[in-house]
């Protein structure tokens, strides 16, 4: 006992005090602070403040109100910490930059992606937006749970009904004590099918949910680089995914290119990137860049960065994204408060808490308003008793005294209840009217038939199920949009699962200015010789269609180049794009060096000892070496021929080692020899002469020859013939060859050699401005060696044949089986490439 105070002093051990108060603490921030509710996807900041919102009448049908009125009252009552807290929340929720949805409808300065901070709140207005009104929606039907406020005079929710999966749509970032949450945005309609899915199947897998959301969507849309991130993510709660600026390369009038950012990652500052860009530009820490500007406007994001003339725009691309946030990483921990606790969950467990907690509030609505009917209809009982009495209850109450008395002579002489009596008391004169007496009659029988639906409801949850999904599909139907964030193949550092990947025949398509895309390979239909054809890919004016491939989306495709290096690709980590879309620059999935380009594509279902690669380059250098030394290709790829001084790599194809080689050039030139004439060499030799050229000569084709095939000749003007492999004899390797085309000013030069079976093949045509025809081998005629050939294809003014391809009969396209790999390997049918010179490459320029 203290002599001086009176009062009693207990002695406690200060560490154990210490971890006491910390562990209150943190709880109190992990639950009722930093960490979002599973059920209704927020935190209790946000929660107050819609429910504040909707309480002040601050709903989107109404006019705005100032924000400070809206912080007062959120802090005034359920919120008691700083009004910069609250303000700044509520900010976010109003800015298209960081909420999918925005929950508030704001007016005025709320900030940019620049990071401009918003205007103060005195200035500000705002009310809830039309979706926050679904978040709020059937709060008043007994559906949630409420508390006491911070000082008990108040009554908050503890939950919100949440009639849309908010948390995975809006997502959440937090900073706990101990842990911390970060949950991507996706897209409404993606997340909504996936709560469907969920109610239909609970045993529903992840990879199937992820056929419904196949990953987030944020706001500020962007690249989204590889599924492994993604799929680990939903799988286990924790995972890391690459973004990436939405970026265009344009070619001015004067030669030099221009790099064009049209979408940022998700939370990137527009105005530090810019800066970023400028300190690395200053230090030459990035070199050949002339400018750097920002032409954003209302109506889009417009960074543009002006490239030195002789600079390689996707080598300056590389760079940025190593060094500044046009790539940046997003560190998914779907981490949510689960029966108040922290719990980090996977995609499936995330829909099914959401699931789970509309059933309660379908359930407690339908309680709701079983007992609001129930009580409705007793009384239109008791009016109904009173109407098939009517001069008898009249008498009594003019007997009675009092109210009282008249209240207790109902309920004696005629069963009633307490409120039955009193309403028949309250009732006016005019409801004794015959067309009121119906309407009483009617609308109790319509009361008894609702009572008997919402007891079935209660009875069977199969009923409430159907209810939540008639409600989530009118949700959808109102709130759904496009999909922002464009999901694309993220390099070979992405491991793809392929079982989780159809396996499909595809044709891949690669522009000469480097734009890649994948599409099904019944997208192109047979046309007759000469039609005019269909646009087979959108384009720019100074690009077009280079190489076109037929594969399948399980083969490894190898991607030659110019300079003899070789890179590879899965075909599903191609992105999938419309017919007439552009596709994506190659750099972004492949680590294409300066003054580089892809000059041929092999696909190869599995590297065999028993298979070869055959190259020839413009020199008219030929080279042999075994597939099985391109099994193993790094990212940065590997070289895949020696190349001599201002050579370049023009075919590759693979062969078994048995065939016939034949070499032709644009003066029109053919040699053929056995390719056993080339000995196999080691990958980085750089082999023997295949042809003899004239000085002003160079190889524009090379191709497997066998018997009873046709050598197929198309010349630059749309010419072209096809002639028996007979009339060409065997040579030895290193000859000058045979006229194999007669070559005139009418037909121009050489484009394409190809060896064809009518049976077999149809030819796609592909000019300089990106239109495609696609023609039977058999309605080209059979001429002669030495020959002009007959017109394939109208061609406008200036245009030109740029790719000459050659596929399957389409029927033959449509069956695929895929046991039968190897045919898929040594067919030379699977491996179609362009075939287009660099002669008339630089003329397109």
């Amino acid at each position: 006992m203290s002599e001086t105070q009176g009062s009693q002093v207990t002695e406690i051990n200060i560490s154990q005090e210490m971890k006491a108060s910390f562990l209150d603490y943190a709880m109190s921030v992990i639950v009722a602070r930093a960490l979002p509710d599973v059920r209704d996807g927020l935190k209790p900041v946000h929660r107050r403040i819609l429910y504040a919102m909707n309480d002040l009448g601050m709903t989107s049908d109404k006019a705005y109100k100032k924000s400070a009125r809206i912080v007062g009252e959120v802090i005034g009552k359920y919120h008691p910490h700083g009004d910069s807290a609250v303000y700044d929340t509520m900010v976010r929720m109003a800015q298209n930059f960081n909420y999918r949805y925005m929950l508030v409808d704001g007016h005025g300065n709320f900030g940019s992606v620049d990071g401009d901070a918003a205007a103060a709140m005195r200035y500000t207005e705002a009310r809830m937006s039309k979706i926050s009104m679904e978040l709020i929606r059937d709060i008043n039907k007994d559906t949630i749970d409420y508390q006491d406020n911070y000082d008990g005079s108040e009554r908050e929710p503890m939950v919100l009904p949440s009639r849309f999966p908010n948390l995975l749509v809006n997502g959440a970032a937090g900073i706990a004590v101990g842990m911390a949450t970060n949950i991507p945005p996706h897209q409404l309609g993606e997340v909504i099918d996936g709560v469907l899915a969920v109610s239909k199947n609970p045993d529903i897998t992840i990879p199937e949910l992820m056929e419904l959301i196949p990953g987030p969507d944020f706001p500020t849309s962007g690249l989204l680089l590889g599924k492994s991130g993604i799929r680990k993510a939903y799988e286990t709660g924790r995972g890391s995914i690459i973004l990436r600026a939405k970026i265009e390369i344009e070619e001015k009038s004067n030669g030099k290119e221009v790099i064009i950012v049209r979408e940022l990652p998700y939370q990137v500052n527009k105005a530090k990137l810019i800066e970023k860009i400028a300190e690395l530009v200053r230090d030459k820490k990035i070199d050949g860049i002339t400018d750097l500007r920002d032409e954003s406007d209302r109506k889009g994001m417009r960074i543009v960065m002006e490239v030195r003339k002789d600079a390689n725009a996707n080598v300056l691309l590389n760079n940025l994204y190593k060094q500044t946030a046009l790539q940046t990483s997003f560190g998914i921990n779907l981490l949510a408060l689960v029966d108040g606790q922290p719990k980090v969950l996977n995609l499936k467990q995330c829909l099914y808490y959401y699931l789970e907690h509309q059933k309660i509030v379908i359930k407690r609505r339908t309680a709701y308003e079983l007992r609001k009917a129930e009580a409705r209809a007793h009384i239109l009982e008791g009016l109904r008793i009173a109407l098939d009495h009517l001069d008898q209850v009249i008498a009594l109450i003019r007997a009675s005294q009092t109210t009282e008395i008249a209240r207790e002579g109902l309920m004696s002489t005629f069963g009633l209840s307490e409120k039955q009596a009193q309403a028949i008391l309250d009732m006016r004169l005019q409801r004794l009217t015959g067309l009121e007496r119906e309407k009483i009659e009617e609308e109790y029988q319509g009361l008894v038939q609702l009572i008997a639906e919402l007891k079935a409801i209660l009875a069977d949850e199969e009923k409430v199920l159907e209810i939540i999904r008639e409600e989530l599909l009118e949700i959808k139907e109102r709130f759904n949009d496009v999909r922002r964030t464009e999901i694309i193949a993220g390099g070979l550092e992405m491991i793809e699962d392929e079982d989780l990947i159809p396996q499909e025949n595809i044709v891949v398509t690669l522009t000469h200015n480097g734009y890649i895309k994948r599409l099904p390979v019944s997208t192109y239909r047979s046309q007759k010789r000469g039609g005019r054809g269909i646009q087979g890919m959108g384009t720019n004016e100074d690009d077009f269609v280079e190489h076109l491939l037929t594969t399948s989306t399980h083969d490894t495709i190898l991607f030659f180049t110019n300079k003899g290096k070789v890179y590879r690709s899965k075909g599903y980590e191609i992105p999938e794009y419309s017919r007439t879309a552009k596709g994506i620059p190659i750099i972004n999935l492949l680590e294409i060096e300066k003054d580089e380009w892809v000059n041929a594509i092999i696909p190869v279902s599995d590297f065999v000892d028993d298979w070869s690669l055959f190259f020839t380059t413009k020199q008219g250098i030929s080279k042999c070496s075994p597939l099985s030394s391109f099994a193993n290709i790094r990212t940065s790829g590997l070289i895949a021929v020696g190349l001599r001084e201002n050579d370049e790599l023009i075919s590759v194809k693979l062969t078994d080692g048995t065939k016939d080689i034949i070499i032709g050039t644009k003066n029109g030139m053919l040699i053929r020899f056995p390719e056993t004439d080339v000995r196999s060499m080691g990958r980085t030799a750089a082999g023997v002469k295949g042809i003899t050229l004239d000085d002003d000569d160079e190889v524009v084709s090379m191709e497997i020859l066998e018997e009873g095939v046709d050598v197929l000749i198309v010349t630059k003007k749309g010419y072209g013939k096809r002639t028996p492999e007979k009339e060409y004899r065997v040579q030895s390797r290193g000859g000058k060859g045979l006229i194999t085309s007669k070559i005139t000013e009418n037909n121009g030069e050489v484009i394409a050699v190809k060896a064809v079976t009518a049976a077999e093949n149809d030819l796609m045509l592909i000019t300089g401005a990106g239109v495609l025809i696609r023609m039977a081998i058999e309605d080209i005629s059979q001429l002669g060696r030495n020959t002009q050939g007959v017109k394939l294809i109208r061609l406008g003014e200036n245009e030109f044949v740029a790719t000459v391809a050659k596929v399957q009969k389409e029927e033959e396209e449509e069956e695929f089986d895929e046991n039968d790999e190897e045919e898929i390997i040594n067919s030379s049918e699977a491996v179609i490439e362009e075939t287009g010179s660099e002669e008339t490459d630089n003329e397109s320029e």
